[in-house]
Order: structure tokens, then sequence, then C-alpha cells
């Protein structure tokens, strides 16, 4: 039997290595749940990190270099990640922390490795794991399954299954009752992203709202299906009670992918950037002091030029700030505001031959102008301007075109900013109350955010 590890060890921890991010753990002022990614060497675990959370190709993992040193890689969805790669040659000895500080352990087998000393390491730590921290989720993801057979491969997975339970009864017979979940993974399908996000929901402790939320909104949308995705690492993070059908759940993750490299294109540059984000107004211009006013302009206007509302405004000594409204004309003499006259041809040829001269004072005005240019009050500042709601882009594909409108709609909504509701509509329902849709998505999305919300105070460091 493996010995049982306690977290006051006397060896001191190694020094905590910076995430494969660039953001160091103490930087960090939230509580993250951690995920401890485990294998022997060539097992796949960096492959999978790397095509989940880095969004490589799964064709350019074979360029990956053999990881030697621990990795940290954190992540964001609806709670906080923390992904640890070990090494293939880790132990629990070695590993730097007790294996009580992660929530969920994933071993990775190579399905076409010889089982003995993967098994024999996986015994290892599940034993150590669970006497540390009975409540561990154990997880066994049996990787590259892609490259057998559907015979061979099921063949395989059911004889690494019994291997793997008579190994924890050899050692004690209270061990064959530690629940371990295993997975056929590949990176090449979306197995690898069904059998993750099944892991993720074990974790999120506000899963059953979430779910409530999308049960509703299928009831009321009358959605046979929806999925509430992680836009970046293409993992649905809740859905509704219906089973998941794994083509359904492939077709979303295809759509979802296609919008992710397509959509930057049709992005634009000068509006997307404040359509996504609320502006901050500007602060109103301070009003202009009562009894203040600017000298006239030297210059004269020029002849037939109609007059400008800001000179006219800065030159009228009764109202330094009233703009010129459409009844108002200036005096020829003095630039006080008069009423317009009657479009006459004296009045006319008048305007255009007469110009003040720039040297002489303004003269008190006439009665006339008087009761058409008498003070006015100082201009209460403009109000500041609400913030412009954050734009949620949304799209929809019909699955089966026809002329009777017949077949399933494949609906996105984006509810925050990495996540989206991706949900399928019979397209006559979408066609007949598209509006009823959209507006069961503002109050979902209302929901989501309100959960987020509360996840993030509660994880936040005081």
């Amino acid at each position: 039997m493996a010995p049982s590890r306690t977290p006051s060890s006397s060896r001191p921890p190694p020094a905590p290595a910076p995430d494969s991010n660039g953001k160091a753990r103490e930087q960090d002022n939230v509580i993250r749940t951690k995920i401890l990614l485990l294998g022997m060497r060539r097992s796949g675990k960096t492959s999978i990190r790397q095509v989940l959370f880095n969004n490589l190709s799964p064709r350019e993992t074979l360029y990956l270099e053999t990881t030697t040193h621990l990795t940290k890689h954190t992540f964001d969805t609806v709670i906080p990640l923390e992904i640890w790669d070990c090494p293939g040659d880790t132990t629990p000895e070695t590993l730097g922390a007790p294996l009580s500080q992660f929530a969920t352990m994933i071993f990775v087998i190579d399905i076409q490795d010889l089982y003995h000393q993967p098994i024999q390491k996986l015994v290892n730590f599940a034993i150590t794991a669970y006497q540390d921290n009975p409540n561990i989720n154990l997880e066994v993801f049996v990787h590259k399954a892609d490259v057998l057979t559907e015979e061979y491969k099921i063949e395989n997975f059911r004889h690494i299954q019994e291997r793997v339970l008579y190994e924890l009864g050899f050692v004690n017979i209270e061990y064959e009752q530690i629940p371990i979940n295993f997975q056929l993974t590949s990176i090449y399908d979306h197995s690898l992203h069904d059998a993750f996000s099944r892991v993720l929901h074990k974790l999120i402790d506000s899963l059953p709202y979430l779910e409530d939320l999308l049960n509703v909104f299928c009831s009321n949308s009358q959605a046979t299906k929806a999925f509430l995705f992680d836009t970046e690492s293409r993992l649905y993070v809740a859905t509704d009670a219906s089973p998941v059908d794994p083509p359904t759940h492939n077709l979303c993750s295809d759509y979802l992918q296609t919008l992710n490299a397509f959509g930057p294109l049709y992005k634009s540059i000068s509006a997307s950037p404040f359509r996504m984000q609320a502006s901050t107004p500007e602060p109103p211009a301070p009003p202009t002091p009562a009894g203040l006013s600017a000298p006239a302009s030297p210059r004269p206007p020029t002849a037939g030029a109609p007059p400008s509302t800001t000179s006219s405004a800065l030159a009228s000594p009764a109202s330094p700030s009233a703009p010129l409204s459409s009844t108002q004309s200036p005096h020829p003499d003095n630039n006080t505001l008069l009423p317009t006259p009657a479009p006459t041809p004296t009045s006319a040829s008048a305007s255009t031959t007469t110009s003040p001269s720039p040297l002489t004072p303004p003269t008190l005005p006439t009665s006339a102008s008087t009761s058409t240019s008498t003070p006015t009050a100082l201009p209460s500042p403009a109000p500041a301007a609400a913030p412009r709601p954050r734009f949620y882009p949304s799209a929809a594909a019909s699955l089966s075109p026809t002329a009777a409108a017949a077949g399933t709609t494949l609906t996105y909504h984006l509810v925050a900013p990495r996540l989206a509701l991706l949900a399928l509509v019979p397209a006559g329902v979408f066609a007949a109350r598209r509006g009823l849709v959209e507006y069961n998505v503002v109050f979902f999305r209302e929901g989501v955010q309100e959960i987020c919300a509360v996840e993030a105070e509660a994880r936040r460091v005081r």
C-alpha cells in the first residue's frame, strides 16, 4: 500500500512555475479549480491541453516536444481553471503539492501502449489521491483511439478497465469501490471535447441553475436541444435535460468552430470596438459666464455670404451664448439680432451691398432688437449619455432548407464574453416566431450573466 501523504511535509515545496500563458500564479487574485493531468511519456497529455485551450490544430501536435517540467496553464470559463501538465516521470512524491489541492485528476493512457507500467502508475496515484481527498474526481482518458478499428478499440478499452479494477482490488479490497470514470478520446474527432466537457460539469457548482435556464428556454422556444458553449475551447459547460446525441453535439461544435474562424473576417474595424464595449461619455463643455462676451472679429463678413451662428453669438453683447434662430438676423451696423424682414428685393440688395466697418464700436440695440435679444438663462450642462449596450452577435443556419421551410435551424447567440447559446429549433417555429426566440434569449442571457457574476465574486481573493 502506498504511504499516505499529508500537506505538512518536511520537504520545502519548489518555487511556483509561471503559467504557460505568461501569468504568474501569485498575480492572480482568483481562487482557481485545479486539474492534474498525468500520464506516461508520449501519451498525449500536452496535445490534449494544446488542442483544447490553445486552439492548436491536431496535425501540429506532431511537432510538440516532450514535456520535461511541470507546466501550469490557466483558463477562464464559467469557473477559473488551472491545469497542471506533468512530465511522464512524475510521482506523488515529486509532484511538489499534495493531491488534496486538486479537484480532478486525469490520467492519460495510450491505447497502443503496453499497459503494465501505466496501469501501475495510475493505481499508485489513485490510491494516494483517494487517501488525501476521498472526494477527488478520478478520470482515465484512453487516448489515441482513432488509430484502431471499432472492434479492437472496444476490446482494448474493456481490457484496460478490467486490469485497473483488478490491480486496485489486489492492493486492498476496499479500493475496488474507488469511483473511476473511463472514456475513449482522440484529438482528431469530437470525443475529446465531449469527455472534457463531462469532466468540467463535475466542477461547476452552479451547473443545476444553468441547466434549469436551458430547460426553461427549450420549453418556451420549442427548441429540441440547447448547449451553453465556451466559445474558445468549444467545451459545453451545460446542456438541457434531454440526452446528448453525439451527432448533435458534433454539429454544434463544428458550427461554433466555423463562426470562430470566419467571424473576424466580417468585423468592422471602426465600429466593432465601440459596439463590443461600453463607451465612456465625454464631459460637457463648461458654459460661458453671463455678461462676458468676446470681441467682435475685425474681419468684415464676405458680401453675399450667410452669417455664421458662431460669429453672431460671439459678437452680440446682449446674448453672448444664444444661437441664431430661424426668425432672427444680424443688424447690418452692430451685429445685433433683429427680426428677419420679409424677403423683398430691396432688403436683399441692401444686405449684399452694406458692410459694417470693423472699427465702429457697437451701438445700443434699438427697441425692435431689444424685444428679440433679451438675455437668456445659462444653458444647463448636457446630461451624461448612457453607456451603449454591449453588442451580442447572433447567427442562424438552416440544416434542411426546403421550399416548405421544413427541417431544423441551428441558432447561435452570444450571452457572455466567452459563452454562447447554441440551440436546435424547428425551422417552421423559428421562421414564424423568431422574435419570441430572441426575446427568450434576452432573459436567458441575463440569468447566465448573474450566475457568472456570483461565481466571480465568490472566487475573488479579498
